[in-house]
């Protein structure tokens, strides 16, 4: 069983990438990077791969609400070749049905509290929705 991963949340303009330790039980917002048509700059990520060291990239699986495919379920399983391609690591699917809505209930409710003085712009939702897989990774 792996005991580091970074996390990505995939999407065709943006990324969200965290990183989870299984050791110190520990999530960390690490970036959310640009992408065209879903495709990043390699360098940004293999330079987060360099400084946290992760022995498995977990990519999140966006499926309909009754468990089958969605319209972006093979682009993200091309990104996990993608990435397992350029990398050499492997990469696990992760169920991410609702993360995209339950980061930004949280961060709209952060601003609402007023934990989170800034409003919410869509990367904080893809990070946050990136440290929510994390978090569900830790867990399995």
């Amino acid at each position: 069983m792996a005991e580091r991963a970074l996390v990505l949340d995939f999407g065709t303009r943006k990324i969200g990438i965290a990183s989870a330790s299984r050791p110190a039980a520990a999530v960390t917002a690490l970036a959310t990077i640009p992408a065209r048509d879903g495709v990043p700059e390699w360098r940004e990520i293999a330079a987060l791969i360099r400084d946290w060291q992760p022995e498995v990239l977990v990519v999140g699986l966006p499926r309909n609400t009754d468990g089958s495919d969605s319209p972006m379920t093979a682009r993200v399983r091309a990104f996990a070749d993608w990435l397992t391609a350029q990398s050499g690591l492997p990469v696990e699917e992760i169920d991410e049905r609702w993360t995209s809505t339950e980061a930004e209930a949280l961060l709209r409710e952060q601003r609402r509290d007023g934990s989170r003085t800034r409003r919410v712009r869509p990367g904080d939702i893809d990070l946050m929705a990136a440290c929510l897989m994390a978090q569900t990774w830790l867990r399995s």
